[in-house]
């Protein structure tokens, strides 16, 4: 199997999977619709109530989409497929490579979806509100991708949907999705300010005018992606050694 047959494989098995596309597409959309609807002309801290819930939306559909790999990896060790691939040539780091990418290519769908929500309920931002949100958004995913991966080779696959659905959860209660902090000053809010879904979050608070992230939260973000991606590698071997 070559790489670009392979790659072509993991897109078209991930755009078939409905149940899947069922929670990281319709699920927040549902959710943005249900709650905004009725506060359409409403307002929250100073902003339009659809433009807000439509940002915090969007990373939460944007983190379930990132951590997605895991669910397909978890598959694809119970049902063999990941033991099979490791007698072929194809190498280790292109079928990683592959789940990156597809996690990727589900995350754009599910921001598009929601801004197209936004801008029905009356959301206008002009194209480099857009595209900065946007651009922050796919940056502050590095790290939960590699997050995803190191679920997918760790927990059982009868045992992952709880999982990935409690990390995502508790780390958007930590990032402050659902319109509030658990704290806004003092060691608690360091603590928050040191994992990478709090930056998430800033990144969907681009578009209320909250302006960019500064350096901490880069380093945040690319020093979470440096310390899970080796671990990455590391469950990949351990799963290796086991199969």
């Amino acid at each position: 199997m070559s790489n670009v047959t392979h790659l072509r494989y993991e897109i078209v098995r991930t755009f078939r999977n409905r149940s899947f596309f069922a929670v990281t597409l319709a699920l927040p959309l549902v959710l943005f619709y249900a709650v905004a609807l009725g506060q359409r002309h409403a307002t929250f801290d100073g902003t339009s109530f659809p433009l807000y819930f439509m940002t915090a939306m969007a990373v939460y559909g944007a983190m379930f989409a990132a951590v997605s790999p895991g669910a397909r990896i978890a598959r694809d060790r119970s049902g063999g497929w990941t033991r099979q691939l490791r007698i072929t040539p194809l190498r280790a780091r292109t079928d990683v490579a592959a789940k990156v990418l597809t996690a990727y290519l589900v995350a754009l769908p599910s921001l598009a979806l929601l801004y197209l929500a936004g801008a029905s309920l009356g959301v206008r931002l002009d194209a480099m509100q857009w595209l900065e949100m946007t651009g922050l958004l796919l940056a502050g995913l590095a790290p939960f991708v590699a997050l995803g991966i190191v679920v997918g080779y760790l927990v059982p696959a009868d045992a992952l949907a709880p999982a990935i659905g409690g990390v995502v959860v508790l780390l958007a209660l930590v990032g402050g999705v659902y319109g509030f902090q658990l704290a806004t000053s003092g060691p608690m809010f360091e603590v928050m300010k040191a994992i990478p879904s709090y930056w998430l979050v800033q990144a969907g608070k681009t578009a209320l005018g909250s302006g960019s992230w500064p350096a901490r939260g880069w380093i945040v973000i690319a020093a979470w992606a440096a310390v899970l991606v080796p671990v990455a590698a590391l469950a990949y071997r351990r799963a290796a050694i086991r199969a």
